[in-house]
């Protein structure tokens, strides 16, 4: 009679129809914490197979799999994007500083992609995650939480989760006070993607600053959509459809404020003169252009956002980080 063939969790997980890392981590966890990787019933099944199969774990992989890979996954929407960019490099940085190193993927803002993504990386025995592309109320993050994944996020919030943020609400609330100032008093807004909290908070601290003037925005003038130099071109000929011309248009990200300028001077529209432009984060752009922005220290919140992760991996209890922003005054308003 010929040898046994080991029994292999890609085998298990095969018969249970179930990724071999769920299978793995159920397996391998201590005990009593293996429900954290899967619901009760599974966990059942997974165990009650191993058992009938005779399975037996492999030390020199189990050793593998607990040590520490030193390893950090970071997901982001774009990294073309200068803002993810340099935070990004901040992120890496730090990572080099503390002995680790960085595998970044994009997930171009669409939630499969942005699970998908990080189950890779977690696959490859990433021991945290960084995560620059989180939406408000994003059910994954809630469900790697529930299985103990560390991580934290950096550029957008979803709470509970730990992040790190430029203070987006006050940054909004810095434009409207400076506009209203300089005697603007009818507005466009070009509010970005609304699941991303960075469109939100500016967008509500700029409405909430303006009302506090007696002032607000006409629903017709404000548009929604993306964070790209395109975006910020369709809202801005919206806003010109819809009319009257605003004395000032707000937008909620340098490259769509860099959008809506160029449509706006292709109209023959005088800037400032005819109506102000204002964007939000100072990237070099909006500084080689004369556009009055809102500096958000994006190197910083890279940086904050993995040493939140390495207190999260030693055991600490964090909180999150808004970094504060700076109103930047140019030419364009």
């Amino acid at each position: 009679m010929g040898a046994r063939t080991a029994v292999t969790l890609k085998a298990l997980a095969g018969e249970l129809g179930l990724n071999p890392s769920t299978v793995s981590r159920v397996l391998n966890d201590p005990k009593g914490l293996a429900s954290r990787w899967a619901s009760p019933a599974t966990t059942e099944r997974i165990f009650a197979l191993a058992e009938e199969r005779g399975y037996r774990k492999n030390p020199y992989a189990a050793s593998l799999r607990t040590a520490k890979s030193h390893m950090v996954g970071v997901v982001v929407p774009r990294l073309q994007d200068y803002v993810l960019a340099t935070m990004y490099e901040g992120i890496d940085e730090a990572a080099t500083e503390h002995g680790y190193f960085t595998v970044v993927s994009n997930s171009l803002d669409v939630l499969e992609a942005h699970r998908a993504k990080a189950e890779k990386l977690l696959d490859r025995r990433a021991d945290g995650l960084i995560f620059g592309d989180a939406t408000l109320e994003d059910p994954y993050l809630d469900e790697l939480a529930a299985r103990g994944v560390p991580f934290t996020l950096v550029s957008r919030r979803s709470p509970p989760h730990r992040s790190v943020t430029c203070d987006d609400y006050t940054g909004g609330r810095l434009v409207a006070e400076h506009l209203v100032a300089a005697g603007r008093r009818t507005f466009g807004l070009v509010a970005g993607d609304p699941r991303a909290s960075t469109s939100r908070d500016r967008t509500a601290g700029f409405l909430d600053a303006l009302a506090g003037h007696g002032l607000g925005v006409d629903p017709g003038q404000v548009v929604t959509g993306g964070f790209d130099a395109p975006a910020g071109s369709v809202a801005a000929e919206r806003i010109l459809a819809r009319g009257p011309l605003p004395e000032a248009v707000f937008a909620v990200n340098d490259f769509a404020a860099i959008g809506a300028l160029g449509v706006l001077v292709r109209e023959g529209i005088r800037i400032p003169e005819d109506t102000a432009v204002v964007g939000f984060n100072d990237t070099p752009l909006a500084g080689s252009i004369g556009l009055t922005t809102v500096r958000s220290p994006m190197h910083r919140i890279g940086r904050t956002g993995f040493e939140l992760l390495m207190e999260l991996l030693e055991g600490r209890d964090v909180d999150s980080v808004q970094l504060a922003p700076e109103l930047v005054v140019r030419t364009s308003g």
